[in-house]
């Protein structure tokens, strides 16, 4: 007699259960499907390359490596990489693509800032203020990008004073004069104090970083006691003197490692000191104020989709408005804003492909714009540039989606 406890013998696996059973049906017509996709892919891929063979045109990218022969504005991407114009078209790319990065960076930040402050002034009792914000909102979103770009390039360049003009003439007073002595707004640029770094910066840069980190992981600690006990512990000032008081220490015991280079006045326009080009600052102002448009209204949403009885309750245990919105609103509407928030950067990163417009050097205008018209080699250049954003775009999202499951509801 056999026992009661012998497993019952297992199915032998046929292939006809791929098709007709359910467990396996499901995954059979994904790889079925991923298969076909794979040869239209290489068909499509195959007919291309025949045809450009016909035509003459096999794809080649040592054009990457042959001399650029072109001038770049002066940039951080000319800095980085050192770019001159006998540099190659590969080092022209990485200038764009190191300038691309820094406006979307900028840009992300600037519009992130505006449009939650403006998403919150946009449900304010007061009335002007609201309105205001509605007038923002309205005349940025229904213009297109391209004319804002435009529009405030056009007001630097010709509105702004010429270097020539903060010259002092005997016996008369100059048309234009510094702010403090170290700022300056041209029709050619904007000239600030640059930093000089001497023997012990790095040490210096160091402490900052360090010190910058301590200050966010006191916030995560202050947050945590407040939502553990209840216990409210300051948090602005103690996070300033943490952020603040090392580096200042450390600056005068290393015997002030970093100086400051002031723009002067030399010939017909200044020397020295640090210039922000007028191109860069139009496509930065005119990206993040226009995504700022969009992100207002997304964060008008996400604030109102929060039930009004967690602010009546927030009011009734005492707290203030202000730590309602902080602690209370919008860690609840986070849920419902961040995923729209992510389209909105990734708009931004590809909409500063229009800084072609008024001549800023970006991946656009250096790979897909001047090498494409040197070389001829279109379909190469446009198939980088192509990559590139949907690397740039695929990071995006990857880092939002990491930011979107840390702010889910963690269940005990």
């Amino acid at each position: 007699m056999s026992s009661m406890t012998d497993s019952p013998p297992r199915e032998s696996f046929r292939l006809s259960q791929l098709i007709y059973d359910t467990r396996y049906r499901s995954l059979t017509i994904q790889v079925f499907t991923l298969v076909l996709v794979c040869i239209g892919i290489y068909w499509l891929g195959q007919n291309l390359l025949t045809n450009l063979a016909s035509l003459g045109l096999q794809p080649n990218f040592a054009f990457l490596n042959s001399r650029a022969g072109y001038d770049i504005t002066p940039s951080i991407g000319t800095w980085i990489t050192g770019y001159t114009s006998a540099a190659t078209h590969w080092d022209a790319a990485l200038v764009g693509v190191y300038n691309t990065l820094l406006v979307a960076f900028l840009g992300i930040i600037l519009a992130t800032v505006l449009g939650v402050i403006a998403g919150v002034l946009r449900l304010s009792r007061n009335w002007l203020v609201s309105r205001m914000m509605a007038v923002y909102v309205e005349g940025f979103r229904n213009v297109p990008l391209l004319l804002w770009i435009l529009l405030i390039y056009s007001i630097f360049s010709e509105a702004l004073p010429q270097p020539r003009d903060f010259r002092e003439v005997e016996g008369a007073v100059s048309a234009a004069s510094m702010t403090w002595g170290a700022f300056a707004a041209t029709n050619r640029g904007f000239y600030m104090p640059a930093p000089v770094w001497g023997p012990g910066s790095g040490v210096l840069v160091a402490v900052f970083v360090a010190s910058v980190v301590a200050a966010v992981l006191y916030r995560r600690y202050a947050r945590k006691v407040l939502f553990d006990t209840g216990r409210m512990l300051p948090m602005l000032w103690p996070m300033v003197v943490i952020a603040l008081l090392p580096v200042i220490a450390a600056y005068f015991v290393l015997g002030q490692p970093v100086s400051l280079s002031y723009p002067e006045l030399a010939g017909f326009n200044f020397s020295g000191g640090l210039r922000v080009d007028n191109a860069l600052l139009a496509l930065w102002l005119a990206l993040s104020l226009y995504t700022g448009a969009f992100i207002t209204e997304i964060v008008r949403a996400g604030i109102l989709s929060v039930s009004k009885g967690q602010t009546e309750a927030a009011s009734a245990l005492g707290m203030r408005p202000n730590r309602t919105m902080n602690l209370v609103i919008l860690p609840q509407a986070m849920r419902v804003i961040i995923p729209p928030l992510t389209s909105q950067y990734l708009n931004l990163t590809k909409n500063s492909s229009l800084a072609i417009a008024v001549g800023y050097a970006d991946v656009r205008a250096t790979l897909g714009g001047i090498s494409l018209n040197q070389t001829g080699r279109a379909l190469e250049c446009m198939l980088m540039l192509g990559l590139l954003y949907l690397a740039l775009s695929l990071a995006i999202s990857f880092v939002m989606n990491l930011f979107n499951a840390s702010m889910k509801l963690k269940e005990r």
